[in-house]
């Protein structure tokens, strides 16, 4: 009920909505309230109301100065993280697609390794080939890498014609989209003769009389590819949101984007390292704070993105990924008792006095272990100034009158 009063209309609701920059609100918050109000009928009361309530909800959200902003993100993160399952995924249905999950995927980001144990990628499609199957399945045979060994029922040696003997199945190949000129055309950078019996490729290369050779060349001829990316190994074509997407077992995302039907703007992986190298640092960042979040989300675990971001962006404010420990972030600290107190502490200290180092004593772990300062956190920030003449005289004063 509005008691009588009249709805504003969406001119005066914007230009109120507008005022809020004047009192600092930040321009994509105010951008996202106009979003909001566009179409919502309200009264002036309404209306002051609700931004009100903004701008309280904006104050209350904001980090006070001198907030232990690093111990509550660990707390915050820790403490749910104890919680975490040790298992990995088993990916739609397919036994040999492992993802890791939970507490071994948390330690892999923040510790920046530099290969995940599990790389993997989503790929989203273009326009055209997004809504049909049969079109994504066209991407992923463009994508998924086949070597000789794929489509191949047995690759076995005859000593006594010193060949190789390949037999083909017609059915893989037809699976993969292949040919058996393909598989000739691989064997052709090779030396060595090449004879066609049905399914049947008989390999005779050039001067090799020597078993250990033969077997060798037969190892190499396995992993000859045929087409396809390499690393990756397996691509699932995968119906999402109405959409055809496609997960890959591996990681190549430069090469990834470069190919027909691929949606740059949205394909991504769970490689960070490999996303700093072709997108950048702030993709990295980006990538780090969603990896993240996806983690604890699939445990039902709710941690404010917040903290999140601040750890984000301690591991990439160089321009580069650093892991949450002794090679990074920690190791690298400016205060030489602080690197200490965390690990290798001879070491730390024997290299610093070499070097002939100053510790300022401006964090918290140098100033606990030191013990004589308060530390720079809190009202431990503010330095007090009193001058006891001047208080004596104003409290004379004030006896007097």
């Amino acid at each position: 009920m509005n008691n009588g009063e009249n709805k504003l209309s969406k001119e005066i609701i914007m230009k109120e909505v507008e005022k809020l920059k004047d009192i600092g609100l930040p321009e994509a918050l105010v951008e996202e309230v106009k979003a909001k109000l566009a179409d919502v009928k309200l009264t002036k009361r309404q209306l002051d109301f609700i931004l009100s309530e903004i701008v309280k909800e904006y104050y209350a959200s904001q980090v006070e100065p001198g907030e232990a902003v690093g111990t509550v993100a660990a707390q915050s993160i820790g403490e749910p993280s104890t919680q975490m399952t040790l298992r990995t995924f088993h990916y739609a249905g397919v036994r040999e697609f492992n993802i890791t999950l939970g507490l071994p995927r948390l330690i892999e980001i923040v510790d920046a390794r530099r290969t995940p144990s599990t790389p993997m990628m989503t790929i989203y499609l273009d326009e055209e080939h997004r809504h049909s199957r049969d079109k994504a399945l066209e991407v992923a045979r463009r994508i998924e890498y086949t070597a000789i060994e794929n489509v191949a029922r047995s690759i076995e040696i005859d000593i006594n014609t010193f060949s190789i003997v390949i037999e083909l199945d017609p059915e893989l190949l037809s699976n993969k989209g292949l040919t058996i000129d393909h598989v000739v055309k691989a064997l052709q950078r090779l030396k060595g003769e090449i004879h066609i019996e049905d399914n049947r490729i008989i390999f005779i290369p050039s001067g090799v009389t020597d078993i250990f050779k033969l077997q060798k060349l037969r190892d190499r001829i396995l992993g000859l590819k045929l087409k396809g990316i390499k690393n990756i190994r397996r691509v699932l074509v995968k119906e999402e949101s109405g959409e055809y997407i496609l997960v890959t077992e591996g990681s190549n995302l430069a090469a990834v984007l470069t190919v027909e039907g691929v949606d740059p703007t949205r394909t991504t992986t769970n490689n960070i390292h490999e996303i700093a190298e072709v997108l950048g640092i702030e993709a990295a960042r980006n990538a780090i704070i969603q990896e993240m979040m996806n983690v604890l989300r699939e445990q039902g675990l709710e941690v404010d993105i917040r903290h999140i971001m601040l750890v984000a962006d301690m591991m990439t404010l160089t321009g580069r990924v650093r892991q949450i420990g002794r090679h990074g972030v920690s190791g690298e600290k400016p205060s030489v008792l602080a690197r200490a107190a965390f690990e290798v502490t001879v070491k730390h200290l024997l290299e610093a006095a070499v070097r002939g180092e100053v510790d300022n004593l401006k964090g918290v772990a140098e100033n606990v272990i030191v013990g004589s300062n308060l530390i720079p956190l809190g009202t431990g920030m503010v330095n007090l100034l009193m001058y006891p003449t001047a208080i004596r005289r104003e409290n004379e004063n004030e006896a007097g009158g």
